[in-house]
């Protein structure tokens, strides 16, 4: 017999989901690495740290798009608006792990501001499912076509011999796209352009910081 959740019960389970996140190793959908198969380039120490300090930043990316949605789906009005949030946020959890590992094996490491990135992500998609789900819906269009323009200019600064980290960032574009598009059929309202330079904004803060720390 299926229990609806009480608020109580979506926070407890949130701030649990954070914690992976952050600190563990969080859920995935158990979709393969699209880099497990390919063979590891010969890359010089210069492309190697480039490499991992852009897998770092798209590391951070996730687990800021993993406290979005995380933020919007607590605070959701519509059971099936929070569902497409919920299931977003495993594809998401993919990509976290993808990320990692791909940086690991460049001998990178995750930004040590991830707590900061999540917390304060947190907050934003909170605010934005409560302004209302069509809003809510909206920044995820937004967010997911920012990411999509992130991932292209990554794709273009690899290394032209790094197939392993190109095959996962070509992956995630797909999947950030096919979100977009989910949100825009699920009835996205269209967010006003201040709104959409503010994000922008805030984007290419944790960005650039992340890059280096």
């Amino acid at each position: 017999m299926h229990r609806e959740l009480s608020f109580i019960d979506r926070a407890l389970i949130s701030i649990d989901h954070g914690m992976r996140t952050v600190f563990g190793a969080p859920t995935t959908s158990e979709r393969p690495d699209p880099a497990a198969h390919l063979p590891e380039a010969d890359l010089t120490d210069r492309e190697r740290r480039a490499a991992a300090r852009l897998m770092r930043v798209n590391h951070a990316g996730e687990v800021a798009a993993q406290a979005l949605y995380q933020g919007q789906s607590l605070t959701a009005r519509l059971p099936e608006v929070r569902d497409k949030m919920e299931r977003a946020a495993l594809e998401e959890n993919d990509h976290l792990a993808w990320c990692e590992r791909r940086g690991k094996e460049l001998g990178g490491h995750t930004s040590l501001l991830n707590p900061l990135w999540y917390a304060g992500s947190l907050a934003i998609g909170a605010l934005a499912g409560r302004i209302g789900d069509k809003w809510s819906l909206g920044f995820i269009v937004e967010t997911e076509h920012q990411v999509v323009r992130h991932l292209d200019d990554h794709l273009g600064r690899l290394p032209p011999s790094d197939v392993r980290s190109r095959a996962i960032l070509s992956q995630m574009k797909n999947d950030e796209a096919h979100h977009a598009t989910t949100a825009l059929e699920a009835g996205a309202a269209p967010l006003p352009e201040p709104v959409k330079r503010l994000m922008t904004l805030t984007s290419r803060v944790m960005t650039s910081t992340a890059y280096w720390i």
